[in-house]
């Protein structure tokens, strides 16, 4: 068994914040879980990350911009994804493929369809099998996160809001595309409600795939170590 759940949502949406929260539930209850991010993840993917969201590289042209994302993806999926999924782990990944489409697509006025060309083979076209989309208001997560302490202030989020309304926008047609996969969750309440909000529906899918956490009996009880 293995689940693989990214988390999108418009900066200061609380991805972060909530994936910790999953992880430690799902920890708690007996599965192993691998927590890792985009752009970044690998020693790769780190120089990647500083070189992409640095606020200092204004110049950057969209096109360049997706191929430095997808080049970390590629080496995140091959790395560090795969081989946890093929473990059994559940793997928890702060932004995914979908990004791309939202930012560089509808963001940037990216032809979707050579987007999705370019995911496909990035990713070898490894898709999620649950995508958490927190929905904020652009002005209201953006506000959230200049007052946070733990996030950095990248290249794009220095972007226009009238950008960033529109990879809102994008996220949301894109859940409409494939509601079977997509759960959205409005981003502006309380984090437990949030929380628990997530929660039911990780454990919902768990529950449909019949396995037990490693370690359990088989009434589902966790064994004493």
């Amino acid at each position: 068994m293995s689940l693989f759940i990214t988390f999108e949502g418009p900066e200061g949406s609380g991805k972060t914040t909530q994936i910790r929260r999953l992880a430690a539930a799902l920890e708690a209850r007996g599965w192993p879980v691998l927590a890792t991010r985009e752009p970044g993840g690998t020693r790769i993917g780190n120089a990647i990350r500083n070189l992409l969201l640095d606020p200092i590289h204004t110049e950057m042209v969209p096109r360049a911009e997706t191929l430095l994302f997808n080049a970390a993806r590629a080496q995140l999926v091959d790395q560090v994804i795969r081989p946890a999924l093929a473990q059994g782990t559940i793997v928890l990944c702060d932004r995914y493929a979908d990004s791309t489409l939202a930012y560089q697509g509808f963001g940037h006025g990216q032809d979707l369809d050579e987007l999705r060309m370019l995911i496909r083979y990035a990713t070898g076209s490894l898709t999620p099998h649950l995508t958490v989309y927190l929905d904020i208001d652009p002005a209201v997560g953006l506000g959230r996160k200049r007052q946070g302490q733990d996030e950095e202030w990248n290249r794009l989020d220095a972007k226009d809001l009238a950008f960033h309304q529109a990879v809102r926008e994008g996220y949301l047609r894109l859940a409409q595309e494939e509601p079977e996969r997509w759960l959205v969750v409005d981003a502006d309440q309380p984090q437990e409600t949030v929380h628990r909000r997530i929660l039911e529906a990780v454990e919902a899918r768990l529950a449909a795939l019949q396995t037990p956490p490693p370690g359990s009996s088989i009434t589902g009880q966790r064994r004493g170590r």
